[in-house]
């Protein structure tokens, strides 16, 4: 049996992380994407807290990380989901582990409602996500064509915190009488 650990993402993981992110590009059925970014520019569309990796015996199997939905302050507790697997880790329940991980440090951290876009052939993630406490809010028709021009749907899934203030939040109101709340949730 292997060992599972789930720690916080650092940068010179970019390299597995890029990997992975690829290979879920090449599926067709994770993301619009079709190239990962340089790191500069993947680094700076991602909040610096809640970034997560999954090991499965010391390698990197998969990552997730958060990407804030609206820069103003209403919606400071708003973020998007963002999680791959690897190619050969599919399937071994990683990736419960690591959205579970996720959804753990998002409250920490002070998010209230985490939201994903699910591709509408990506019926393994829409089953992770509700595994995880996530709903559907919505299937927006035609939304985007693919990389072959095809118009596809995608489902909005959504998880609320259990609590109405979730743990961090208290932090990113101090941060905020404190004049810091942007340095609290900088990207």
């Amino acid at each position: 049996m292997s060992e599972i650990t789930v720690r916080p993402m650092m940068p010179e993981d970019w390299t597995a992380v890029s990997k992975i992110y690829l290979e879920g590009i090449a599926t067709e059925h994770a993301t619009f994407q079709t190239n990962c970014p340089p790191y500069t520019a993947w680094d700076a569309s991602h909040t610096r807290e809640c970034r997560l990796v999954v090991l499965d015996d010391g390698v990197v199997a998969g990552w997730a990380a958060l990407h804030r939905v609206d820069p103003r302050w209403c919606y400071r507790g708003v973020a998007e989901v963002s999680i791959y697997v690897g190619e050969k880790f599919r399937g071994k329940g990683l990736g419960f582990h690591l959205l579970t991980a996720l959804c753990r440090e998002a409250e920490q951290a002070g998010y209230w409602t985490l939201q994903s876009t699910v591709l509408q052939d990506n019926a393994p993630s829409r089953g992770l996500h509700l595994k995880c406490g996530f709903r559907v809010v919505g299937r927006r028709e035609r939304i985007a064509r693919d990389c072959h021009g095809r118009w596809l749907d995608t489902y909005l899934m959504e998880r609320r915190c259990a609590a109405d203030e979730p743990t961090g939040y208290k932090k990113s109101c101090k941060a905020l009488s404190a004049g810091k709340i942007y340095s609290f949730f900088k990207k």
